[in-house]
């Protein structure tokens, strides 16, 4: 019996070509986008699962007065005390600061941008794993190093002529070569190349400061160790090493700690230079999942139950020679499975070709893993919910025909049966008209942002980091070699670029009695120039005043405010930065607000200090011949840091880099949408087929009776047309609180105007009309003869 349903379903399959084809082709996508995001939701929740110790790793933070979010930062003394004053709650502390470094051999020399330095026992506490060399002592000799694999063959040849050999750190350190690391799983928020012992780097006075903030510190928690517990001892902790220094800053520092598990989808480690995620991009894609899936199904449902008339008669010759309901109902639940099953093996064969396109897409390494359970148990799982529910209600309402009236032909749907088909189409189309909403919100936010006054000027201006020793200890000559050529317009090294990172520094002033936070940035006399941030009241830094350099500072429009002075009565106001320790700085200017922060941040208080802290030349570049003026950075770069590689970008790239999460999401909205718009249409296109067909005659005798071709085709129209209506209807209101709701993360965005959502119900409209009218159309122009007669 089951040999001969498969026949049966196989044959209906094959019969009904254009049906069966909109049916599998709907599903195809919907169960291939699923699949897509399976994969991509099972390699977010995976990372930093394969730590053996990992649920009791933690990563401790740094608080800063009511800030809660914390800073992954630490000095070097932390990790030493921490062990010291809990022995019985914390077992293991491992400091780790992501680095780089230039490491060469004979006639060699890589660039490393991944290296970390850790301590001894980094191997002992974190689960990567080592092709070479002992955890517990990899590490132990300060003259040692590890390679991963993919490393040590590119130095090397292979992971054995690697062991044992000597190679120098930044042209100074001589290291041996100790251990081979397997490279890094992609689901790690470490990644390393190279790891090399923490003694190495630093003198023994660097573990001794506590307010040099600059290392990771991840502690292992005994078994029996409570997290919240021991987080309430850490007010005493901080009091006994850090109290002196808090009174002198009139700070309030804390710890806390986060799960290793956790750090992956921390939301405030924006800047620690590890892999993290994002939970909202994330949930996008599970709703995009399951509404796609969605009108998928609606779609398989729908079709399958018009179909209903053409089998009728097949049901009632079963229900007539002693089929039972229960049979009938198999029968067409085996059915609805194959084409699921059909669907399932297209949409792995899809996936596994437009999986580098989806890397790209998402910009993350993501894979499908076709030897672990979780895909097929998915793919299972797909089989028997999408097989059965989808096709429970066309096998319940096909088997339940009379099949007296079954082979009589009169086999009657009813109006409820129509109520419910067009309740789903009305469900398929809200979903597309508000996917719609979302890609053209998103698209104008990008516009808007990407298109807004910043206060600086972005164009033509060259960012180079200052991120080794040798352009370090030679930024000045490398600055005034630049300004000498008549190709460069102005250098200026500061502490971080619009758009990069600003520490956050607590200030006293005068005539103000509390402290005050801002943000900071140490650049030199040129940065107004170079950046052309407009100066409001004051001057600029000048080398005429040969005090600027040690007492002035300039001030935004924000700070000002904050301070509680219109910029001209801020001007000889001392502040004194309590943080760095410096003496008091008069303000001998105050400049616009310019958005040195993503604009989805509130404009913030910014202290522009001339005092010593360069991380980055911001190198503004004359009009008309950029290759050239690159050619002569690069020759000058080249001079003074001969060893590494010239590497740059441009301030306007900023744009793509600090909104990649909002672009990438714009992306796939718009592809996601456009899938959903063609699987909802696949189904209309079924539903104007059906009705074409049964209303056949009604078509003829109208014509014979003079209708014209545009009356009957906007008879036909109007009533597949209305659920599309209704869908409008219902997606705008929703659709507007959605997208306002995304629009909060932005503090500068564009309005929800009411053009938006009418173009999108244009769309719609438009797409499902030439849907429509396709089928409508032939029906029209069909001859009423030939329609009559075949009633």
């Amino acid at each position: 019996m089951l040999k001969n349903y498969i026949k049966i379903a196989w044959r209906n399959l094959y019969k009904n070509k254009a049906f069966s084809l909109i049916h599998i082709l709907g599903l195809t996508i919907g169960i291939t986008v699923c699949m897509m995001i399976f994969v991509y939701i099972m390699n977010e929740f995976s990372v930093d699962k394969f730590h053996a110790k990992g649920k009791r790793m933690y990563r401790v933070m740094r608080t800063f007065d009511e800030l809660k979010e914390g800073v992954p930062y630490l000095s070097g003394p932390y990790a030493t005390a921490l062990l010291n004053d809990f022995p019985g709650d914390i077992k293991q502390a491992v400091r780790v600061q992501p680095n780089q470094g230039l490491i060469s051999f004979g006639d060699k020399a890589f660039v490393e941008k991944k290296l970390y330095n850790a301590d001894a026992d980094f191997f002992s506490l974190f689960s990567f794993k080592l092709l070479k060399g002992n955890a517990s002592s990899v590490l132990k000799d300060p003259s040692s190093i590890v390679l991963t694999e993919t490393t040590a063959k590119k130095y090397f040849g292979s992971i054995d002529n690697a062991m044992g050999k000597v190679v120098t750190l930044d042209k100074q350190k001589q290291l041996k070569v100790t251990g081979i690391a397997q490279d890094v799983p992609a689901n790690s928020h470490l990644n390393f190349d190279v790891v090399v012992p923490l003694s190495n780097y630093f003198n023994e006075d660097y573990f001794k400061v506590w307010i040099n903030n600059g290392l990771f510190t991840y502690v292992l928690l005994d078994e029996h160790s409570d997290k919240a517990q021991l987080e309430k001892k850490f007010p005493q902790f901080m009091d006994k090493y850090m109290g002196k220094d808090m009174a002198r800053f009139g700070a309030k520092f804390g710890l806390k700690l986060t799960a290793l598990n956790d750090i992956y989808f921390e939301p405030a480690s924006a800047f620690d230079n590890v892999k993290h995620g994002d939970k909202t991009v994330v949930y996008i894609f599970i709703s995009i999942a399951v509404l796609i899936m969605l009108i998928a199904c609606i779609n398989f449902t729908n079709l399958s139950t018009i179909r209903a008339v053409e089998r009728s008669k097949e049901v009632g010759l079963r229900k007539v020679l002693g089929a039972l309901k229960n049979h009938l109902v198999l029968q067409f639940i085996g059915e609805s499975m194959l084409l699921t099953i059909i669907s399932c093996i297209l949409s792995v064969v899809i996936l596994i070709a437009a999986m580098p396109w989806y890397r790209e897409l998402l910009g993350y390494n993501v894979s499908a893993s076709w030897n672990s359970a979780p895909i097929y148990l998915f793919l299972a799982g797909v089989i028997v919910v999408i097989g059965f529910l989808a096709g429970s209600y066309p096998a319940f309402f096909l088997s339940a025909f009379s099949p007296i009236q079954a082979l009589k032909g009169k086999l009657r749907l009813g109006k409820s049966g129509a109520f419910f088909r067009q309740s789903l189409v009305v469900v398929q189309f809200s979903i597309s008209v508000l996917l719609i909403i979302g890609t053209i919100v998103i698209m104008k936010q990008m516009s808007f942002v990407k298109g807004k006054e910043l206060g600086y000027d972005k164009e033509q201006a060259v960012i180079v980091q200052l991120d080794n020793n040798d352009i370090y200890n030679q930024m000045s000559v490398f600055k005034k070699e630049l300004e000498s050529n008549a190709n460069i317009a102005s250098v200026s090294l500061m502490s971080g670029e619009p758009g990069g990172f600003h520490d956050m520094h607590t200030f006293e002033a005068e005539g103000q009695h509390d402290k005050f936070k801002s943000r900071t940035e140490f650049a030199d006399f040129q940065f107004v120039k170079t950046l052309g941030v407009k100066i409001v009241a004051g001057r600029d830094f000048s080398p005429q005043f040969t005090t600027d350099s040690t007492d002035a500072v300039l001030i935004n429009q924000t700070a000002a405010k904050k301070l509680g002075f219109t910029p001209e009565q801020a001007i000889g106001k001392q502040i004194k930065n309590t943080i760095r320790d410096d003496k008091p700085r008069r303000v001998i200017g105050v400049v616009k607000d310019y958005n040195f922060l993503s604009l989805k941040e509130n404009m913030d208080a910014l202290i522009i200090s001339p005092a010593m802290d360069r991380r980055v030349a911001v190198i503004k570049i004359k009009a008309g011949n950029i290759k050239n003026s690159l050619a002569v950075i690069k020759q000058v770069y080249s001079q003074v840091a001969p060893v590494y590689p010239f590497e740059y970008s441009f301030l306007d790239q900023k744009f793509d880099t600090t909104y990649k999460t909002d672009i990438r999401q714009q992306t796939m909205l718009a592809i996601f949408s456009g899938l959903a718009i063609f699987i909802a249409c696949l189904g209309l296109f079924g539903l104007a087929s059906f009705t074409a067909v049964k209303r056949t005659k009604e078509i003829g005798v109208r014509k014979v009776l003079g209708s014209s071709v545009p009356n009957i085709l906007l008879l036909l129209s109007k009533d597949l047309l209305k659920p599309v209506a209704v869908a409008t209807v219902i997606a705008i209101p929703l659709g507007y609180y959605f997208m306002h709701t995304w629009l909060q993360n932005f503090a500068y965005k564009t309005p929800l105007h009411w053009s938006i959502f009418l173009f999108a119900a244009l769309i719609t409209f438009g797409i499902a009309l030439a849907t429509v009218s396709f089928k409508s159309l032939n029906a029209a122009l069909a001859n009423p003869v030939k329609s009559l007669r075949s009633e």
